[in-house]
């Protein structure tokens, strides 16, 4: 009965690895694509406990291969976020602060009032940016009272909605732009940061909404909005980052398509995997929130910080513009069917929510 039992966990923890790499957008499938480490240890354990059981029949060996091929497809997924594989944003060898960005993202959660946290951790750290998701009217208040002096530079998107924005800059910002690219409730920030070096970066934060029952029962608005940032980053030859809560996981169908379709490449790969939610359940925690960036840098330093009340990890990234390295970056490019998947996902939602400007 033990081994029947096994037999069927391996069987469904199968099709719960497979299900992910179909079209379909409902959240019941996408929801899938999160906990991929979770997936892959129960799948060991359930090959190793079938395989303790010494099966003796053709079934019990099917139980044992089910589970096989779905920790393995798991374990290759998980890889290249893994110390273990090859970094696509090669490290930094020298000392360049004028050349550099540091910039510490945080989705504070709305109902969240521990600001005090955040606030001790920009004093810290003293990022150049602070990008702020899901933060009020309240939280603007309390962040500027906090450093409004020594980050002058400000972007104020205070919503109720848990898709409010708030930037802090010590750098100078240029052609700021307020979007809402794919949704009326759902903004996102684009402008131009300037180095103390004289270089001009490109910078979009972004917070789409997620495929939650609570949210969106597709991910078609938050794929839409990622692909159209994409195309838009593909078609500038500028360097550019990347960052925000994006709803979605570094290695889900959408981020890798996002990642092919705009050249941008991944921090994460090769480093580990940095996950920043859920900050207070450690057994279901998976990276979230995400920054990008163009061939033209290299990484200084990336870290996950400590827990500021939400249910997000702030993360911290300082970047070095830095592009006679560029090459040895290595990002990927989408081939003619990828970029034909992207505009059909960015046309769907535009003709079932009516045509946004970009």
């Amino acid at each position: 009965m033990l081994q029947l039992l096994l037999t069927c966990l391996g069987v469904l923890v199968l099709l719960i690895t497979l299900v992910p790499y179909t079209r379909i957008r409902h959240w019941s499938v996408r929801s899938f694509d999160f906990p991929l480490l979770q997936i892959a240890i129960v799948a060991t354990v359930l090959a190793l406990a079938q395989l303790a059981l010494h099966p003796d029949s053709g079934w019990q060996w099917a139980g044992v291969t089910t589970s096989v091929i779905a920790a393995a497809i798991q374990w290759m997924r998980i890889y290249p976020w893994t110390p273990l594989a090859r970094c696509t944003v090669v490290k930094s060898r020298s000392y360049a602060p004028d050349q550099e960005l540091k910039l510490l993202v945080s989705n504070v959660l709305t109902p969240n009032r521990q600001a005090s946290k955040l606030i001790d951790l920009v004093k810290q750290h003293e990022p150049d940016i602070l990008l702020t998701l899901e933060s009020d009217q309240w939280w603007g208040d309390q962040l500027d009272a906090a450093v409004a002096e020594t980050m002058p530079e400000a972007i104020r998107i205070p919503l109720d909605n848990l898709y409010g924005m708030h930037l802090y800059s010590r750098l100078p910002l240029e052609n700021v732009e307020i979007k809402w690219l794919i949704q009326d409730d759902i903004p996102s920030i684009h402008a131009w940061v300037k180095l103390k070096s004289g270089d001009r970066i490109r910078f979009h934060a972004l917070h789409p909404r997620p495929p939650a029952p609570s949210e969106s029962d597709e991910s078609l608005w938050r794929d839409a909005e990622l692909m159209l940032v994409g195309q838009a980053i593909a078609k500038c030859s500028e360097p550019t980052v990347v960052a925000g809560d994006l709803n979605d996981v570094a290695w889900s169908p959408t981020t890798k398509l996002f990642c092919k379709i705009s050249g941008m490449l991944d921090l994460r790969r090769g480093r580990g995997q940095y996950s920043t939610f859920h900050a207070k359940y450690p057994m279901l925690r998976w990276p979230l929130d995400h920054v990008f960036v163009t061939e033209h840098f290299t990484l200084v330093h990336m870290e996950r910080l400590s827990e500021v009340g939400s249910d997000h990890f702030p993360i911290l990234v300082t970047l070095r513009h830095n592009p006679s390295r560029a090459a040895e970056n290595e990002p990927e490019k989408a081939d003619r069917e990828e970029r034909e998947d992207a505009e059909e996902t960015i046309e769907e939602a535009q003709e079932r929510h009516g045509e946004a400007p970009v």
